[in-house]
């Protein structure tokens, strides 16, 4: 049977000041996009193509809840009065939907202003932080190189003041890979309880012989060098297994880790949550601050661009034969490895965007985390296993905690028998 392309609720993140930031993250695959966007004066949505935006985002949902995400760059380089602006248009144009929004941002430009804002609108806000300060200040930087860590600190304490819900935003990268406890553990002493982990991974290539490097588009046709900040497949195996051998011996339904969430709903047959480990992709896509509409955020180059609000609908554009040739292609694009693998279910290929390397069998499109997901689902799977059965027969999968700390017993048991 063929699903309706309407049967899922479509997602287009907003960047409201395109790729402007007040950080230079040596990662950041944003920055460079100031270039291919620069249609617009000093790259900030206009007011006309909010409104627009806004009224065609709310009429293309087929669901009575309604979800903008705010993004950039650093989307609090815009004023305070845009967001008020925002609410007010969502009400114009709710139609008795609820409206939801969540914001992701660096958090050194938060304030006592914005922070009573979110909490009256009842936003939800990510926060990008990458450990504790010798970890995070390695990449996350301001454009003169200060250091960024003490002013999301204060951002977080502003949150907490005002009692906004905020959620984690971490990306693993070659440098806090490396510690894994220490990141999460700063993570949950700051009172982290969602956390979302984004590992790294980025290809440059020359685009021309006297200017800088810029990031690889599987468009391109080339393999590109790896960036020295990506993490590596064993690093990051390293990373997950071990955060989830503390997560599942002590915080499971406490600490909500957005993988391990994902992974379990995948052993249950269930949706996600996740895109990059759903079977197919093109239902969430990214509006740019001049109207332009891409498939995906990480595929914002020319030849993901879909259209323009303002010559375009959203309807068409997400539902379009290209927007879904798109999405079909993460399943349908997949090598015999891994259409052949044991945990294609978990994974399903990962991120398209990551699907540069050569399989086994000498085809193109393996993903380059493949060896990790490997070794992560491999660890997983006993706990996994066993709290699919909790589930399934209607008890708390917390349960795992006390059965694999009994399973620990029972190791060390087997290694030191008594005398």
């Amino acid at each position: 049977m063929t699903l309706s392309p309407f049967s899922s609720p479509l997602y287009v993140m907003a960047k409201p000041a395109g790729s402007l930031c007040n950080l230079a993250c040596s990662y950041c695959y944003y920055l460079e996009k100031k270039d291919l966007l620069a249609q617009s004066p000093q790259n900030l949505m206009s007011d006309a193509t909010l409104e627009t935006f806004i009224r065609q985002y709310i009429e293309a949902q087929t669901q009575p809840q309604v979800l903008f995400t705010w993004h950039g760059g650093e989307p609090l380089m815009r004023p305070l009065s845009f967001y008020r602006k925002v609410v007010e248009l969502q009400r114009r144009y709710a139609g008795g939907r609820i409206i939801d929004n969540c914001l992701q941002t660096n958090g050194t430009l938060l304030t006592d202003d914005w922070c009573r804002f979110f909490h009256e609108q009842q936003w939800l806000i990510g926060i990008s932080i990458d450990g504790p300060q010798d970890l995070h200040d390695e990449y996350r930087r301001a454009r003169g190189g200060q250091p960024s860590f003490q002013k999301v600190m204060r951002g977080i304490a502003l949150l907490d003041k005002h009692q906004v819900e905020w959620n984690v935003m971490g990306v693993v990268n070659d440098f806090n890979a490396d510690y894994p406890l220490d990141v999460y553990h700063f993570y949950k002493g700051i009172g982290g309880r969602f956390i979302q982990f984004t590992p790294i991974v980025e290809r440059l290539i020359p685009s021309s012989p006297s200017a800088r490097s810029r990031l690889a588009s599987l468009a391109d046709g080339q393999r590109g060098t790896l960036a020295d900040f990506s993490v590596s497949p064993a690093q990051y195996a390293r990373f997950v297994c071990t955060i989830f051998d503390e997560w599942v011996r002590h915080d499971v339904g406490e600490v909500f880790v957005q993988l391990f969430d994902s992974t379990l709903a995948r052993w249950m047959d269930e949706a996600p949550g996740v895109c990059s480990m759903a079977e197919t992709c093109g239902h969430a896509a990214v509006i740019e601050h001049n109207g332009d509409v891409y498939s995906c955020d990480h595929f914002v180059f020319p030849e993901y661009r879909l259209g323009n609000l303002c010559d375009e609908s959203i309807t068409a554009m997400m539902y379009s034969q290209r927007q879904r040739a798109f999405g079909l292609a993460k399943r349908d694009s997949l090598p015999r490895q891994c259409r052949e693998c044991e945990w294609r279910f978990a994974c399903n290929g990962g991120c398209p965007k990551d699907r540069f390397c050569t399989s086994r069998d000498g085809e193109e499109g393996l993903n380059y985390l493949c060896e990790a997901y490997q070794t992560i689902f491999h660890h997983m799977t006993p706990y996994m296993d066993f709290m699919r059965e909790e589930l399934l027969h209607e008890r708390p999968p917390a349960n795992v905690m006390e059965w694999a700390r009994t399973q620990d017993n029972l190791h060390t048991s087997s290694i030191h028998p008594s005398s």
